[in-house]
């Protein structure tokens, strides 16, 4: 059985891809396969294209994943702007069907996939169709990463709220991508009221990671997996959630025929 999760945020900077890096080494660490893809990544130097997709490359690193770039990063964009914005300045059109076809090559290969979505879970990713689109589409479970900072609260319910709407919450993982003020007391109440509030699991907080390396990120990992994360993960596979969606059903038909599930401004959200 295999195990697939897309990882979201409550907004951009919160630290998506050192959580999503941070998973995929100590997955790679216990011996899994692991699969990586960042479906559209933006701010990519025009004459680097997807070798200068610096979040995909640390992901692709840190997951020792040797697939291809074509399959991990669909779409390298220059501006550093929302996906459809940046793809229309640069004259290209993101496919959903492509973005799929990529993921069941990767699935297809590995015991996990992770999937780090940009920005938001609303962020519009083409001219219809947001991250959450995308999740919906693949049938993955969704993991939200905030910011631990004033607002934090208000963002997360937010976002988690949204977001049970098409697809389910595996947690919350609170963040620090920026080092934390430890006087503020927001920062030292956020993680205990998110817990009262925000109706799914909270993963964390980790620590700040003053340097991004391989042993870092394998230990901020390994965290999250104790923290119940793994837990989670194996009472997915027990009960055959997660990829099943993915492989079969509405959303696989509909990316087959090149029409992606229903925009969320359309569907009443």
């Amino acid at each position: 059985m295999k195990w697939a999760c897309f990882v979201t945020g409550t907004d951009t900077g919160v630290g998506k891809t050192i959580v999503t890096a941070a998973l995929a080494a100590a997955l790679a660490q216990r011996g899994l396969r692991v699969g990586v893809m960042k479906p559209a990544e933006t701010d990519c130097p025009p004459e680097q294209g997807r070798e200068g997709a610096h979040d995909a490359q640390l992901l692709r690193r840190m997951a020792r994943c040797t697939a291809p770039l074509e399959l991990i990063v669909p779409y390298a964009l220059p501006l550093p702007l929302a996906p459809a914005l940046s793809a229309e300045e640069a004259g290209v059109t993101i496919e959903l069907a492509e973005i799929v076809r990529c993921y069941r090559q990767l699935l297809a290969t590995h015991d996990v996939v992770l999937v780090e979505g940009a920005g938001g879970l609303l962020v519009p990713l083409t001219a219809q169709q947001t991250m959450l689109d995308l999740a919906a589409t693949l049938g993955l479970p969704l993991l939200v990463v905030a910011r631990n900072v004033l607002g934090v609260i208000n963002h997360t319910c937010l976002t988690v709220a949204v977001a049970s709407r098409r697809a389910r919450v595996l947690g919350v993982v609170l963040n620090h991508p920026a080092a934390p003020d430890e006087s503020d007391p927001a920062v030292r109440s956020n993680a205990e009221a998110l817990q009262r509030w925000c109706p799914v699991p909270l993963y964390g907080p980790l620590p700040h990671l003053a340097e991004v390396t391989e042993a870092a990120l394998t230990t901020a990992g390994n965290q999250l997996l104790s923290a119940g994360l793994l837990e989670s993960m194996a009472l997915d596979i027990a009960e055959g959630e997660s990829v099943g969606a993915a492989a079969s059903g509405a959303a696989t038909a509909a990316a087959d025929e090149g029409i992606p599930t229903e925009p969320l401004n359309e569907a009443g959200a």
